[in-house]
């Protein structure tokens, strides 16, 4: 069940005012589920009443409450009292099981679109966001977080639902029955919630700081776990450890500081509750001796303040629940609240001729010194142009803007003559293929990887597309083919075959563009040939960007530019360049082993 988007819902800075307009889909079911919950309760403090009563009869017999009702024969009186009981035990029963069922169905439903409408909106936010922040701090705030909401839904919600139903319930009962003593009752109740919501208050932001070092402790382990290589290699696996200890000692305090005060509830509360529970037994008994009240009253009073001030002392476990997913609650919701920088547009181009044109691009990281300067390029359909320059140049950013997965801050990219800012991102990079250096493998069969974009592609569609990237021969080798598992990243092949499932993939999906972005840099010579091959087949009538820094890659490029400090300082053919005897040639000079560059 799919909710509205809370960005639209939500108005106010409370998180659990906004977790509840978040749901506000499962209006119904939340109001049933806390009904369920009333009645279980109601049905739960009933038994004390029924005992009361049967004292009555024992003590009165024929003149007991029952009798004053025309039953006054005491095995009568007995056998009503039981059948009432048998059905106030099924019915608390059976809400119990309704409440239980729908509090944990509604935790699993809130969280489920939580987490998937947070993965969405991550989805859509600009790179940048993602190399700001650790891949484990969000994975925190995806799974933690809102699991940790998930669980006060299990059972927190219903625990302050209940406790708030016994408090009205036993109150009125008290004032009722004994309006003279229930005044004792009820007089640590003020206290009580009084230092409920002081420690609340005082909670808050010590949970606050433990979802902030769990998010900096995930952040590590994950950080870890994909280096565990270069870990070996370099043998830091003590200094990794120790690291690893400074973050989980600052978890371990952050939790200490939380626990030393969520501790402290049940304990104080105790002592208000022996206090009122020490002036009704006390002042119930001798006014039951008076005469004041039944002893029927008496046993029932005595019951209830039991029901009514010992389930307090577990307001310390929900207010901690509470606290805990409400700090949780607070992270997901920011995440929630993340502005997109980058927009869509509205405008689908349904085919491509592939002509791009930059005009005036600029473009800076933040805070950074700009990477691109007024930079303009015109790229025909159809036609292969290849981007070189020394690391840093500005290339790959060329392909971010491209793809918008940044934005120009002035100047146009226009394709086919519109501004890609008009154009919707699935269409705009539905027309794009990209093979990058670094090449990344889902962790799946090597038909999931190739088909990946393509997810309609069938086995013989992927296997041709294997064999144009020159890919078909290796994998028949696998031990079970296109189903074999490639592993997290594709870690169980070589750089050479990811690189060249990279192209099968590009290939399936058949762009009018495709972007080369250092496709065989990290590939020995025997596989650079085998994919410059395969890269010959597929660049063949569609525009090509090609971006190296091997000058022997894309020596037949239609027209090249050389890119040093964001601006274009060359451009023309290989022969062209080689013949200006300037930037480019010394390159290939270097390249080639004529000549060490000069300083």
């Amino acid at each position: 069940m799919s909710v509205r988007s809370p960005k639209k819902q939500i108005t106010t800075n409370q998180p659990l005012q906004r977790l509840f307009a978040y749901s506000s889909n499962y209006r119904k079911q939340l109001w049933l589920a806390t009904t369920c919950s009333i009645l279980n309760k109601i049905f739960d403090l009933a038994p004390p009443a029924l005992i009361g009563i049967a004292v009555d009869v024992v003590v009165k017999q024929q003149d007991s409450i029952i009798a004053q009702l025309g039953v006054k024969d005491v095995y009568s009186q007995f056998l009503i009292l039981s059948v009432l009981t048998v059905i106030v035990w099924i019915l608390e029963s059976v809400f119990e099981y309704a409440f239980a069922r729908l509090w944990r169905n509604l935790a699993q439903n809130i969280q489920h679109d939580l987490r998937i409408d947070a993965y969405s909106h991550l989805q859509e936010l600009e790179l940048a966001y993602f190399e700001e922040r650790s891949t484990g701090g969000l994975m925190s705030i995806l799974s933690d977080d809102i699991n940790q909401l998930e669980r006060f839904l299990d059972v927190g919600a219903n625990d302050l639902i209940q406790v708030t139903t016994t408090v009205l319930i036993i109150g009125g009962a008290f004032f009722i029955l004994a309006p003279g003593v229930a005044w004792m009752a009820m007089l640590p109740m003020p206290f009580i919630l009084w230092g409920a919501i002081a420690f609340q208050r005082r909670l808050a932001p010590r949970y606050a700081a433990v979802r902030e070092t769990v998010g900096l402790l995930n952040g590590r382990l994950t950080n870890n776990l994909t280096g565990i290589t270069t870990i070996k290699s370099f043998t830091t696996e003590e200094y990794e450890i120790n690291r690893l200890r400074k973050d989980s000692e600052a978890y371990r305090q952050s939790n200490r500081h939380a626990i030393a005060l969520s501790a402290a509830f049940v304990p104080l509360i105790r002592m208000i509750i022996l206090a009122g529970f020490t002036a009704l037994l006390l002042y119930g008994g001798l006014a039951a001796v008076r005469g004041d009240i039944s002893v029927g009253t008496y046993s029932t009073l005595v019951f209830l303040i039991q029901r009514l001030l010992w389930p307090l002392t577990r307001l310390g476990e929900t207010f901690d629940q509470y606290q805990r997913a409400m700090a949780s609650t607070t992270r997901v919701m920011n995440l929630l609240d993340t502005p997109i920088a980058i927009r869509t547009g509205n405008i689908s181009l349904p085919q491509v001729l592939g002509e791009l044109e930059f005009e005036n691009v600029n473009f800076a990281y933040n805070g950074r010194n700009s990477v691109i300067e007024n930079l303009s390029l015109h790229i025909p359909a159809g036609k292969t142009i290849a981007i070189v320059g020394s690391t840093g140049s500005g290339k790959s950013t060329l392909v971010k803007l491209l793809l918008r997965l940044y934005e120009v801050q002035s100047g146009t990219i226009s394709l086919d003559g519109v501004d890609i800012r008009e154009l919707d991102f699935k269409n705009l990079r539905s027309h794009i293929g990209l093979v990058s250096q670094d090449v990344f493998l889902f962790h799946g069969t090597v038909g999931e990887n190739i088909s990946y974009g393509t997810i309609t592609a069938n086995e013989k569609e992927i296997i041709a597309a294997a064999k144009i990237a020159e890919a078909h021969e290796f994998i028949k080798e696998l031990p079970q083919g296109y189903e074999t598992i490639v592993g997290e990243r594709g870690q169980k092949l070589s750089g050479g075959q990811r690189q060249r499932i990279a192209i099968a993939r590009a290939v399936l999906k058949n762009p009018p563009i495709l972007i080369l972005d250092e496709a065989t840099s990290a590939v020995d010579n025997e596989t650079e040939a085998a994919i410059q091959r395969s890269l010959e087949k597929i660049t063949a009538n569609r525009t090509t960007i090609a971006i190296a820094h091997r000058l022997s890659t894309v020596r037949n490029a239609d027209r090249i530019y050389v890119m040093e400090y964001g601006k274009l300082v060359e451009q023309g053919t290989h022969e062209q360049l080689l013949a200006q005897q300037k930037i480019y040639a010394s390159l290939w000079r270097v390249q080639s082993g004529l000549k060490t560059l000069e300083k």
